[in-house]
């Protein structure tokens, strides 16, 4: 592996041949969380989503950096057979920041969460970075917050996002981040917005129309050496938008059922979107398929102006 050319990295790093060479040749590469395929999607949508997502990035003349831990060894990159694995495996961990090392010491097989693949994408030398909803603050007013929001924090790249999940608490999530530094970016919006639903309410720091903006951003953040990323939300397709009044409704059930089996911690999002997508007869699954493939149109396009600059 080329690593003098482009940034040093671990030997646990090991880069497809695909994205190595772009990432030499400084051409645009999308780096793609691999936790929605392992536990965010049900199957059959999970795979072909991580390949969809893929088509998108490569349609655009750009490449997609799917991550993931393959046998203790963090890929940047994966192939076809990799992305089956990973989506088909039971044995896939879900890997944060703090599982990290002990996924690279044990060589265990795990799907990296947006915390994770932010910081890898910066290690690696990746400027940008497609996902679906990004973590926050749980409601409650708990102390209890997503390890993305550090994350994002520290790194200094673009995530492109539909804002934070609606199960989170968005107005303590909007308030961390402007605590935080995080540069909130509406992309042809001037809110943040709500996942499955276009608006929130809360206001964005700036608007950008075009790649170029989101580009310029990215440039004047790094010019001034600042921490933390400069975060790109996007509307879900207003045709597969969930209305506010419906999610409402589901999310209020689904966290009812949620005190009543005494679902906590990490797994009580991802046990809250599914009971979601099944009490909204698939509605709340066609707005996240919707949005994470115009994520990653997004992102490739803001991919491209940052490879132009």
């Amino acid at each position: 592996m080329r690593k003098a050319e482009r940034v040093n990295v671990p030997d646990i790093f090991k880069f497809s041949e695909e994205v190595e060479s772009a990432l030499v040749e400084k051409r645009a590469v999308v780096a793609l969380e691999s936790t929605v395929i392992a536990h965010g999607l049900p199957r059959p949508q999970n795979l072909e989503t991580a390949l969809r997502l893929e088509e998108i990035v490569r349609a655009k003349r750009a490449v997609p950096a799917t991550i993931a831990i393959l046998e203790g060894t963090v890929h940047v990159g994966l192939t076809s057979a990799q992305l089956e694995h990973i989506a088909r495996s039971g044995d896939v961990h879900k890997i944060s920041r703090r599982d990290l090392p002990v996924a690279i010491a044990k060589r265990w097989y795990g799907a990296t969460t947006v915390a994770t693949t932010a910081l890898i994408a910066e290690r690696a030398g990746i400027k940008i970075f497609a996902t679906g909803g990004i973590g926050g603050v749980h409601r409650g007013g708990s102390q209890d917050v997503s390890a993305d929001l550090p994350e994002l924090a520290r790194v200094n790249l673009v995530v492109v996002c539909s804002g934070a999940k609606i199960v989170l608490d968005l107005h303590a999530t909007r308030e961390w981040l402007e605590t935080h530094g995080i540069t909130v970016v509406g992309y042809d919006t001037d809110e943040m917005p709500a996942f499955y639903s276009r608006l929130s309410g809360l206001e964005v720091d700036v608007r950008a129309d075009s790649p170029a903006e989101v580009a310029a951003i990215l440039e004047a953040r790094r010019a001034l050496n600042l921490e933390g990323a400069t975060l790109v939300t996007v509307p879900v397709p207003e045709d597969a938008e969930v209305k506010a009044e419906r999610l409402d409704e589901v999310l209020s059930e689904a966290l009812a059922e949620a005190a009543d089996r005494n679902i906590i911690g990490r797994e009580l999002t991802p046990f809250l979107l599914s009971r979601m997508a099944e009490k909204s007869g698939g509605e709340t699954l066609r707005a996240n398929l919707a949005l994470l493939e115009n994520n990653a149109r997004v992102a490739t396009e803001i991919a491209l102006a940052i490879a132009r600059e």
